[in-house]
C-alpha cells in the first residue's frame, strides 16, 4: 500500500508528525505545507536526513488561499492540520472539496464542535474528519478510551497530564515546548467535566480542585489543577455513559500560584486597556511579550510528557481500577522532544489509519472514531511507554 499524506505547518509538532507519517503510515509522499517555504524546506529536510531517503517533499501554502489548498490536497489520502486553531473550520471545508482526510491538533472546543457539523458532507465525500488531536485532549482521550475498555461497565476517567522540563529552572520552573499563546488558551475560561454523570462547566485555577499527585522518583510530588480544552468533546459523548470524565494539568509546585496571580490580576484578558494618553495594551499580548523570552527553551534544556488515565468500573461483576501511565523522555536519537512525539505522533496515527480506511467516514471525535486497544497497540509499534496496572477493589 502506497499513501500520500500531508503536513500544514511546518513547526515542531508538524515535522515530528511528518516524520512519523514517513516511517510507519506506508507512505509514498509526505507533502510538507507551510506559509513559509523556508520553514517547510527545512523541516522535510530534517524528516528525509531521518530517515535517509527522499519521502518527505516542501510546499508554499497558505492556508487562508482555498483554491490553493484544496489544489495541495486533491492528490491526498490524509493530511494533518497543525497551524493555530482558528483557521481549522475554513481547512475543514477545503478537506471536504479535496476529498483529502483531515485530523487537527485543535486548541479550541467550540471550533471543534463547528467542525462536527460538517459530518454529513465529509460523509458523503467518503472522507474522515477527526479534530483535536494531539497530547491532551488527543493522546489522554484515545488512552482514556482505552481503559473504559478494560471494563464491562465503566463508571470513572480521570486524567492527568502536563508536558514539563527534566530539570526545572527557577524562578518559573517551566519552560515552553508550545507557543505561548497555546498555553494562554488553555489558561483561560471554563472547561467541562462529567460529574455525577451531569456535563457541568468548571472555572480554572481554583483551590478547591487543587490537588498533588504522586510520580515515579526523579519526577515526585506535582501540582494537578482545571484548565482549559482537556475534556474536548468527550463529555458530550460520555454524558449518561460515564459518572466523571475530567482532566487536570500537571506542573512543579509553584507554578499553580504564579499564574493564578497572573490571572487574578488581569494579564490573561484580551481587551484592550487604557494607560494613560491615549495609550491602550491588550493585557494578554503584554503578558506574551514579556514571558515568552523568559519560558522559551535554553541549549541543553530537555523535556518530559506525562499522561495519568485511571479508569473504575465494573469488570465480571467486581468494582475494579486500571491506571495507565505514559512518562515519555526528549528523543536524544532523532532530536524530538517529548511534547512532539506525543502531540505530533497521535496525530500522526489518527491520519494513518483515516489513509487506511480504518476510521468511519464523516466527522468524528477522536474517542468515537480511534479504537482504544488499537491506538495502544500503534503506540507499542513506536516505542511510546505504556504502564498498565488493573486491579480489583
Amino acid at each position: 500500500m502506497s499513501l500520500r499524506y500531508a503536513v500544514l505547518g511546518a513547526g515542531r509538532q508538524g515535522t515530528a508528525a511528518a516524520y512519523d507519517m514517513a516511517k510507519f503510515g506506508d507512505a509514498e509522499l509526505v507533502k510538507v505545507g507551510d506559509v513559509n517555504l523556508d520553514a517547510a524546506e527545512k523541516s522535510a529536510a530534517r524528516v528525509n536526513q531521518l530517515l535517509g531517503r527522499e519521502i518527505a517533499r516542501p510546499v508554499k501554502v497558505d492556508v487562508t488561499d482555498e483554491a490553493g489548498l484544496v489544489a495541495a490536497l486533491e492528490d491526498v489520502d490524509a493530511f494533518l492540520s497543525a497551524v493555530p486553531y482558528w483557521f481549522n473550520p475554513g481547512i475543514a471545508r477545503a478537506a471536504i472539496k479535496a476529498r483529502a482526510s483531515m485530523c487537527d491538533l485543535g486548541g479550541n472546543t467550540g471550533l471543534v464542535f463547528e467542525q462536527l457539523k460538517l459530518d454529513r458532507e465529509a460523509e458523503a465525500a467518503g472522507i474522515s474528519m477527526v479534530p483535536d488531536c494531539g497530547q491532551v485532549p488527543g493522546m489522554g482521550t484515545s488512552l482514556a478510551a482505552y481503559a473504559i475498555s478494560f471494563f464491562d461497565q465503566p463508571e470513572e476517567i480521570y486524567i492527568w497530564d502536563g508536558g514539563i522540563a527534566q530539570k526545572p529552572r527557577p524562578p518559573f520552573n517551566y519552560y515552553l515546548t508550545f507557543n505561548i499563546a497555546g498555553l494562554t488558551n488553555e489558561y483561560y475560561g471554563t472547561t467541562h467535566f462529567l460529574r455525577d454523570g451531569k456535563i457541568v462547566e468548571m472555572p480554572l485555577f481554583t483551590e478547591e480542585e487543587y490537588e498533588l499527585v504522586d510520580f515515579p522518583e526523579p519526577i515526585g510530588t506535582l501540582e494537578a489543577f482545571v484548565t482549559a480544552g482537556g475534556t474536548s468533546t468527550a463529555p458530550w459523548t460520555y454524558e449518561g455513559k460515564l459518572k466523571t470524565y475530567q482532566n487536570k494539568t500537571l506542573r512543579y509546585r509553584g507554578h499553580f500560584q504564579q499564574w493564578k496571580t497572573l490571572i487574578d490580576i488581569g494579564f490573561l484578558e484580551e481587551e484592550p486597556v487604557e494607560l494613560g494618553g491615549g495609550v491602550k495594551v491588550s493585557p494578554r499580548h503584554v503578558l506574551h511579550t514579556l514571558f515568552e523570552p523568559k519560558l522559551a527553551p535554553q541549549p541543553g534544556d530537555k523535556d518530559l510528557v506525562i499522561i495519568r488515565i485511571r479508569g473504575t468500573g465494573i469488570k465480571d461483576g467486581r468494582k475494579a481500577e486500571v491506571v495507565l501511565d505514559v512518562i515519555d523522555y526528549f528523543d536524544e536519537a532523532t532530536g524530538f522532544t517529548a511534547m512532539e512525539r506525543t502531540t505530533g505522533w497521535h496525530a500522526s496515527i489518527v491520519a494513518i489509519l483515516m489513509a487506511k480506511g480504518i476510521t468511519p467516514r464523516g466527522a468524528k471525535p477522536v474517542e468515537i472514531a480511534v479504537p482504544g486497544p488499537l491506538f495502544a497497540g500503534e503506540m507499542e509499534k513506536r516505542g511510546l511507554p505504556l504502564e498498565e496496572r488493573f486491579s480489583y477493589l
